[in-house]
């Protein structure tokens, strides 16, 4: 083993060699300086942990790595922004037949947007955003449970920033947070408190008779019942919305197609957070001219509404003249009769 060499600091060679000289006496005071105790008032209080998350990825109930818990908030992003979702039963569609239905489906929804560009109504751009996809059935139940029971309070995120904004606030904005994720104050769609509210089995969905079985959503980003209307004419034609004919579109006759459409089932839909079943569903496709039909339509009854009153209250008026200018006239006939005599 080697001899341990030990070392002088450097400010005692320095005064060894210049006693005398202020450098000396100045290296030779830090060298023997300590350092001073810290304030009373961070012996008595603590300070805030270092937040170790990000504020956009805050500490979930169930473990983040997961496939699941990915999938639960996958399903609660896709709840929260998509206003319109059709819901189909599937039962064993192959993957040829899937890929076949996707292409029929983007290839309508593409024709529907140039007829509308044609129109003068551009600005759409939903034909890329609708897509059907398979969903895992109780994981996407327990992620609509958590849309619709779990509301935060609003004392527990920041004033500073908007309502909306679905970020969990740092430990800069809210003191002493814990990095476990137990702590109440993260008001996240993956939080314990979201888990809990999600686990009452008192409170009952209204889509909850239809989750049951394998499924498969086709979301919308707005309500547009002329995009509707075209993907159940693709996916569950009936008389009311009518298959491509064979002279049209040769390729959604094909085996592929109608072998996977047979096997496509429409169970119902979730229109603004409401429920609607099969019939509901075609009534808001069949809404003639879209939403601008439907702004037609009750600009229409509200004027209806409006000359109904205007024609009630000029009837009232005329009843009331009228009545007043007979009874004068009769006065009138019994002044003149009594003059005569």
């Amino acid at each position: 083993m080697p001899p341990r060499i030990r070392l002088r600091p450097r400010a005692l060679c320095v005064r060894a060699s210049h006693p005398a000289s202020p450098i000396g006496a100045t290296y030779a005071s830090l060298a023997t300086a300590t350092t001073p105790a810290p304030p009373i008032e961070q012996t008595i209080r603590s300070t805030p942990p270092v937040l170790r998350y990000p504020p956009t990825q805050p500490p979930s109930h169930k473990p983040p790595e997961v496939r699941k818990t990915q999938l639960h908030r996958q399903y609660q992003s896709l709840l929260k922004s998509s206003p319109l979702i059709l819901l189909f039963q599937h039962n064993n569609v192959k993957a040829v037949e899937w890929m076949a239905i996707r292409r029929e489906l983007a290839i309508a929804l593409q024709k529907l947007e140039d007829e509308l560009a044609k129109q003068g109504r551009e600005g759409t751009a939903l034909a890329e955003q609708v897509k059907i996809q398979v969903i895992q059935t109780n994981i996407f139940a327990s992620a609509l449970r958590v849309v619709e029971f779990f509301q935060p309070e609003e004392g527990t995120m920041d004033h500073a920033q908007p309502p909306t904004d679905p970020r969990t606030p740092t430990s800069a904005q809210v003191p002493q947070t814990t990095n476990v994720p137990e702590d109440e104050r993260f008001t996240h769609g993956l939080s314990r408190r979201a888990w809990e509210a999600a686990s009452n089995r008192k409170l009952k969905l209204e889509l909850e008779p239809l989750l049951s079985g394998p499924l498969a959503v086709v979301a919308f980003p707005t309500v547009s019942p002329q995009h509707l209307k075209t993907v159940l004419s693709i996916l569950s034609p009936s008389p009311a919305f009518p298959a491509p004919k064979r002279r049209t579109n040769p390729d959604y006759h094909e085996p592929a197609v109608q072998s996977g459409l047979q096997k496509l089932m429409l169970l119902g839909a979730r229109v603004e957070g409401k429920v609607f079943d099969t019939e509901g569903t075609r009534w808001v496709g069949g809404i003639e001219g879209g939403l601008d039909g439907l702004r037609a339509q009750l600009v229409h009854v509200l004027q209806g509404v409006g000359g109904g009153l205007a024609s009630a209250l000029e009837g009232a008026s005329r009843s009331l003249y009228f009545t007043v200018e007979g009874r004068r006239m009769d006065m009138e006939e019994k002044e003149k009769g009594d003059k005569t005599e």
